[in-house]
């Protein structure tokens, strides 16, 4: 060993789903939205005016942070914004996961959440989901240094009602709560609705699902004003810079555009109701999604060959090779022209398995 290689940090890195770019494929394995971005999206970026480029973009993000509280009508100083969730995620768990006691995330969720973890040098401890993979809310009235978890819960797609989720926030006052919102568009009830009744709440959403701009890394925080200061303070102390100007004036583009928004979520929970109905019809399992995605498997067949299959055949879904789930596979839901090929192709294996 060379003897400056001791003192590298090192970390197991988060996986990404995979990014393949080939014609005629069918991509349905990082949750992206099949539909493109709010009209307004695409002419702001048509105008832009490229001479701003020479300068830095508001630190602040003032544009789209007024649009955000405006639409979730919350003060402007109550909403932070990231490159990301991912980004917005990890400044929260910076700022906020700073004690000697073990931060709480369930055994099965966001693989992002330990390799943080453990980044940061955070102690963790990660209770078991029951075998329907719903919470045990028991499990978080423990002493703890915080607690996060998504709602729906990814990659199980299963969301937790609000009662739940209030219940395990009054048991935790003296930590802070994050709610991982990335998914709660498509048919769940947003903890936002909690942010002025507990100060010690945080949730956090993003652009890249309901809102159809993961290309353009926009995240953002809701929280009560001391909360907001205080990752702030954070960012502003590692890079003042975060969102790019034609993410800001893009981002407020989406957001004023309530109607567009609230019809592309309608469309993939209809496309995800039928879903269910034909992958239910041909054996598949699954809990019941308020997510775009579904988290499928099969009593009778081979999902790690089925997820191989589909990857020949150009359509792309998510697998995860680990002990609990390795009998899994993740489906984003596409267009309905995008499901039927994949339903075709699910088929055609199962016939070849059952010949």
């Amino acid at each position: 060993m060379k003897a400056w290689e001791d003192k590298i940090r090192k970390v197991v890195p988060y996986v990404a789903g995979e990014q393949p770019n080939k014609p005629d494929m069918v991509k349905l394995n990082t949750n992206e939205c099949p539909y493109p971005p709010a009209p307004g999206v695409k002419r702001v970026l048509d105008d832009l005016d490229t001479s701003k480029f020479r300068l830095y973009p508001d630190p602040e993000a003032k544009l789209l942070i007024k649009e955000l509280a405006k639409f979730y009508n919350v003060d402007e100083d109550m909403v932070f914004v990231g490159v990301g969730s991912d980004d917005v995620l990890a400044n929260a768990f910076l700022t906020f996961f700073n004690s000697d006691k073990p931060i709480l995330f369930p055994d099965i969720t966001y693989s992002f959440y330990p390799v943080w973890a453990e980044l940061y040098k955070i102690k963790y401890e990660t209770p078991k989901l029951d075998k329907n993979f719903a919470m045990n809310k028991e499990d978080y009235y423990v002493p703890n240094g915080g607690i996060i978890f998504p709602n729906p819960n990814a990659p199980t797609s299963l969301l937790e009602d609000l009662d739940t989720i209030e219940d395990i926030i009054k048991h935790n006052q003296e930590s802070v709560v994050i709610v991982d919102e990335a998914y709660i568009d498509f048919g769940g009830e947003s903890a936002l609705s909690l942010v002025n009744k507990y100060e010690n709440l945080l949730v956090v959403q993003t652009f890249s699902k309901s809102r159809s701009m993961a290309g353009m890394r926009i995240g953002f925080a809701v929280g009560n004003r001391d909360l907001i200061k205080a990752l702030n303070d954070i960012k502003y102390s590692i890079n003042s810079y975060t969102l790019n100007y034609p993410s800001i004036i893009a981002g407020a583009e989406a957001v004023k555009d309530r109607e567009y928004f609230e019809k592309t979520c309608n469309k993939i929970i209809q496309t995800r109701e039928n879903t269910k109905k034909v992958l239910g019809d041909m054996g598949f399992e699954f809990p019941d999604s308020k997510s775009n995605f579904l988290f499928a498997t099969h009593k009778n067949i081979d999902i790690i060959e089925l997820f191989e299959f589909l990857r020949t055949k150009n359509v792309y879904v998510r697998h995860w090779n680990a002990p609990l789930i390795r009998d899994y596979v993740r489906i984003s839901i596409g267009t309905d022209s995008e499901m039927e090929i994949f339903f075709k192709y699910v088929k055609e294996f199962m016939k070849e398995k059952t010949k």
